[in-house]
């Protein structure tokens, strides 16, 4: 399902502050079905998404990555002193997306999110125009969700390691640890920060509003989450998806060894072993709005 002759076309755009963003087209293959935006995780360059979207690509898909400020295509120079908002990467960089693909024609357009995508989504300026979504790994990140031994793990890395790696360069040197890329030092201040509560940043009250904004999406949303998921188990997506809750929300939890995979985790989701689940989740994005069984 992912023809080698396939070209993917980089291309920048610019967001509404002025920032330059290093994005991806998969052109569909055949006729155009309608579009897809896919929305990565934290720290996962736009390439980890790639297959993915070659596959949904040669059913017809045309597909859109990007990469975050801060991140991949869409780095500057140096981290160091780089001064940011974790929701831009939402409200700037996935909006500027969001608003370019939209604007290519009258196609159906529907989202795929990856753990901080599914964050991204209740954010967005121009979400109305999005007629399904698809999360895969969206959790409240909270330690208490987690089960014990990734628990001490995770909170070494907020209280311990991760200070200690930002007072050194002026960043999370992530690729140190082989945990992803870079990101910049307020990404990192407030991904902590958020992670200290159950509900993540709507436990936050100084971010209150941002209740108002999840509330507002109504269209049919499906959550999917594996069981050995350690970073966003089913507890956890649960605790934060209940803020769609005027969406039409569908919760999945699966079991890998039924997906033929002896391990999915947090990232096994866009792994080739997954092709299963990517067709039944691109069946779901791609049904019709008017099937009574959605």
């Amino acid at each position: 399902m992912s023809p080698s002759n396939q070209q993917a076309q980089a291309q920048q755009l610019t967001a509404a502050d002025g920032y330059r963003l290093g994005v991806v087209q998969y052109p569909s293959l055949g006729r155009l079905r309608g579009r897809l935006v896919i929305a990565g995780a934290t720290g996962v360059p736009q390439g980890f998404y790639k297959r993915f979207a070659q596959f949904a690509a040669a059913q017809g898909l045309e597909v859109w990555t990007l990469d975050y400020r801060g991140i991949g295509r869409s780095k500057p120079a140096s981290l160091r002193g780089f001064e940011m908002n974790y929701l831009d990467w939402a409200r700037l960089d996935l909006a500027a997306l969001l608003s370019h693909v939209a604007a290519r024609g009258d196609e159906p357009l529907w989202m795929v999110g990856h753990s901080y995508g599914g964050h991204a989504f209740g954010l967005l300026p121009g979400k109305e125009r999005v007629q399904r979504f698809a999360t895969f790994a969206t959790g409240a990140g909270w330690h208490g969700w987690m089960p014990p031994m990734e628990r001490w793990r995770v909170l070494f890395m907020w209280r311990v390691l991760g200070p200690l790696i930002v007072r050194t360069h002026g960043y999370l040197a992530w690729s140190l640890l082989g945990m992803g890329a870079d990101l910049p030092r307020d990404v990192f201040l407030q991904w902590r920060h958020w992670c200290q509560w159950p509900r993540y940043f709507f436990d936050d009250p100084e971010q209150a509003h941002l209740a108002q904004a999840f509330a507002q999406v109504d269209i049919p949303i499906r959550a999917i989450n594996a069981s050995d998921d350690k970073w966003a188990p089913p507890a956890s997506r649960d605790a934060f998806m209940s803020a769609y809750h005027n969406a039409a929300l569908e919760l999945l939890t699966i079991e890998p060894s039924e997906w033929g995979m002896s391990h999915i985790g947090h990232m096994g989701y866009f792994r080739p072993q997954a092709e299963p689940l990517w067709q039944q989740t691109l069946d779901w994005l791609t049904r019709p709005t008017e099937d009574p069984h959605p």
